[in-house]
């Protein structure tokens, strides 16, 4: 995770950072236990340039091709950019399945709290409110770009 961010940061401007949280895999479950954090990062790159970035940044880190819901090394996604909306079918943003996911939606209440769903509508702090499986996300510790 910290080598993720270490690397994203040479292509991006890193903001705030959640804290470090465990929490049960999801779909397939006979896997350890997932790591997740979430990131606040500002760049010039359109939506598929970054795509492009934090894929390479998943392969460089040991991510290999596998089935859905797999074990894998690291998962760096695209929640939002902005109020864009993209749907490709190597894109979609708002990241689908966001407002189902308790494991992305408290870490990213966490550091944006205000922020607005642009197709719900609704804050990600109400989002993370209303999700079900908030037991289950614990927080382990912090992840900051400058202990990287």
């Amino acid at each position: 995770m910290e080598k993720a961010l270490k690397l994203l940061s040479e292509r991006l401007t890193i903001g705030q950072v959640s804290s470090l949280s465990e929490t049960q895999p999801q779909g397939y479950e006979e896997q350890p236990l997932f790591l997740n954090a979430v990131c606040e990062a500002d760049t010039e790159m359109g939506p598929f340039q970054l795509l492009f970035i934090v894929k390479g940044i998943e392969v460089a880190l040991g991510r290999t091709p596998s089935f859905p819901n797999a074990p894998r090394l690291i998962d760096v996604d695209i929640l939002f950019n902005d109020d864009l909306i993209v749907k490709s079918p190597q894109l979609v943003i708002p990241h689908p399945r966001l407002e189902e996911r308790a494991f992305v939606l408290i870490p990213l209440a966490e550091i944006s709290p205000g922020l607005i769903h642009p197709v719900s509508g609704c804050s990600i702090s109400d989002l993370a409110s209303a999700v079900e499986g908030r037991e289950g996300v614990r927080k382990i510790g912090t992840l900051r770009l400058d202990d990287v």
